[in-house]
């Protein structure tokens, strides 16, 4: 005999295009308990496992914020309406938020003018949904009476729709309401389709020899399904004139002719991302089920040549990023640290991840660097006393990664002396995650100042660009952003007080003769005086020359992560901007149901510079 003991669904809050996996605990004959499934196929005396899944169809109007879809929608922009633009983008919460979401909305009116001119007309994939047929297609403001609306014209120029009928969260079954089944299995991803509706799963054991159920079923249900939220798009701007700015789309690339765009990006491990740690993030959004997609959509769109990812989990890397990564063209390598975390089912670690574009690279060669072993021939030189306490205090599973990637022949050479028939354009690109701990200053520089040196080793062997990506856990100014970007420490430099194995010393050995430079210090060079090169300038630190911020939480606001660059044989072109506190902390801060990490993505795109023939 066999039942069903219990069922549990890992999140009260389904979200489209983010699967729901049930857990069915099942009570074998011999009274033992297991999670394992038990299908047709594989029955246990004759008995197994049915799940389907159901959808309600309710006769309620559901309208929810394009925003913050846990939210119902209040305000409509009207100017959405007017570009013909679908209606479930157009829907608001509040004010707030729709002012906060301005920009986005101007951007998508001037591409839904353009893609009328082209003949193209989007469809509306509406967060509005009514079981009848004959209201299927009632307008935000059909049904309502002439008293039910007000407008509000707005300094912007739009106009909001508040209708009265507001989202019902009862979950009860009503008169006429009728539950649909839409899957079978412990699994379902929803759909547009379900966005507004409420899920169950049924879960009952059985009887394969009377083909009917040997128990009462197990029920569970949802919360109404939520579209996934619709971050702003970021622009990548052109650094020295705003009038090249562009909009970074996923069915066009920005990179113009010769030049080639690398992305940065800490994407927080799901090891660390707990709601003890991120309590203000709605625990849905925090869930990988739904920040996988989330990430996936953000990193694509992007349309980088070279990705640069960092705390990317060892499993997710195989079960996820390389195989979904591969769909859109991207070849992988990855490193993970040198420690790992048991999760209660497999052994797992985070670390680092270079994908490439395969129609623009392709791999010459890969160097990992474990500091764990630079340490270990460190301490080999310090006296017995002394080796214990350095390897306890060196040890810290950190890496680096490094590849050589040579530019295919695609009609666009990166090298303007690229010559026909020779080896295109070589490029190393090393991408780190440096210790957090923000005590041993000691630490951090060392592990900067032995992957610089390994850089230089592979700088002498061959004259070719270089960048240097990642999270340095080191703010502008720090003793690794002063080594990084002058190739110096100052030997008054306050962070090298901070050295009980004397690692630092002497302080003129902490240089390096790579011509390194921030590429985010390029915005200080953007020309003009208007609205939007004022904004960008306010995001930047004007002592350091780079952003206010890449890391924002609740206790936390700075920068960590850096692109750098060889000035020598690179140039910026441009960068994706960067975004402001202020539309970040209305969810108190990173990661948010619109933002999956806890760091923000920086993009660069370089031209290599003619070199001089030897």
């Amino acid at each position: 005999m066999l039942s069903v003991v219990r069922v549990h669904l890992p999140t009260d809050i389904p979200i489209v295009g983010c699967e729901l996996s049930a857990y069915v605990l099942l009570r074998r004959g011999d009274s033992s308990l297991s999670p394992e499934d038990v299908t047709e196929a594989s029955s246990t005396d004759g008995y197994f496992l049915q799940c389907r899944w159901y959808r309600l169809q309710s006769e309620q109007t559901i309208l929810v914020c394009c925003v913050h879809p846990a939210e119902p929608a209040t305000l409509q922009c009207m100017q959405c309406m007017k570009a013909k633009l679908p209606q479930s983008k157009s829907l608001h919460c509040t004010q707030k938020c729709f002012t906060d979401s301005w920009r986005r909305h101007v951007i998508m009116h001037q591409e839904a003018i353009d893609k009328r001119e082209n003949g193209f007309e989007e469809e509306d994939s509406s967060y509005v949904f009514n079981s009848n047929p004959a209201k299927t297609h009632q307008s935000l403001d059909g049904g309502l009476g002439s008293g039910a609306m007000r407008g509000v014209n707005h300094t912007n120029g739009s106009i909001f729709s508040s209708p009265v009928l507001m989202a019902s969260h009862n979950q009860n079954q009503e008169s006429g309401d009728v539950w649909c089944e839409v899957g079978q299995g412990k699994t379902y991803t929803p759909t547009t389709e379900d966005v507004g509706h409420i899920l169950k799963i049924e879960c009952v054991v059985i009887d394969g020899s009377m083909g009917r159920p040997a128990e009462s079923p197990h029920q569970r249900q949802t919360s109404r399904v939520i579209p996934a939220p619709s971050p702003t798009p970021r622009r990548l701007m052109t650094v020295n004139s705003v009038d090249g700015m562009g909009l970074v789309e996923t069915d066009g690339r920005t990179a113009s002719f010769g030049t080639f765009t690398v992305l940065s990006y800490n994407v927080l491990s799901d090891l660390y991302a707990t709601s003890e740690q991120y309590s203000y993030c709605p625990p849905w959004a925090l869930a990988w089920t739904y920040r996988r997609q989330n990430l996936l959509r953000e990193i694509v769109a992007y349309r980088a040549d070279i990705l640069c990812l960092q705390e990317v989990q060892s499993d997710h890397y195989e079960d996820f990023y390389a195989v979904e990564l591969e769909k859109h063209g991207y070849t992988g390598v990855y490193k993970k640290k040198t420690g790992e975390v048991y999760t209660g089912s497999v052994y797992v670690i985070d670390g680092c991840a270079t994908f490439f574009r395969r129609d623009r690279f392709s791999l010459v060669k890969k160097y990992e660097v474990e500091f764990n072993k630079a340490a270990q021939s460190l301490s080999e030189a310090l006296i017995p006393t002394t080796k214990k306490a350095a390897l306890s205090r060196l040890l810290k599973d950190n890496v680096a990664l490094i590849v050589v990637l040579e530019a295919r022949d695609t009609g666009r050479p990166m090298d303007s002396q690229a010559v026909s028939g020779k080896r295109g354009q070589l490029l190393c690109v090393a991408n780190t995650h440096i210790h957090a701990n923000q005590e041993l200053k000691d630490v951090k520089l060392w592990q900067v100042h032995t992957l610089l040196k390994g850089l230089e080793k592979i700088a002498a062997s061959a004259d070719i660009p270089m960048l240097v990506a990642g999270d340095f856990n080191s703010v502008p100014g720090s003793a690794p952003h002063c080594l990084l970007s002058t190739g110096r420490v100052d030997p008054a430099h306050p962070d090298l007080q901070v050295d009980p194995l004397n690692i630092l010393r002497p302080a003129s050995k902490l240089c390096h003769s790579l011509p390194l430079a921030s590429a985010y210090a390029s915005f200080g060079k953007m020309n003009g005086m208007n609205t939007t090169v004022e904004k960008l300038r306010l995001r930047m630190d004007s002592t350091t020359s780079e952003p206010q911020f890449t890391n924002c939480t609740r206790d936390f606001l700075g920068t960590l992560d850096y692109i750098f660059y060889t000035g020598d044989s690179l140039s910026v072109e441009s960068l994706l901007e960067l975004l402001d506190e202020d539309s970040l902390r209305k969810d108190t801060g990173l990661p948010s149901p619109e933002w999956s990490s806890d760091h923000i993505a920086l993009l660069a795109e370089f031209r290599c510079k003619p070199r001089m023939r030897r």
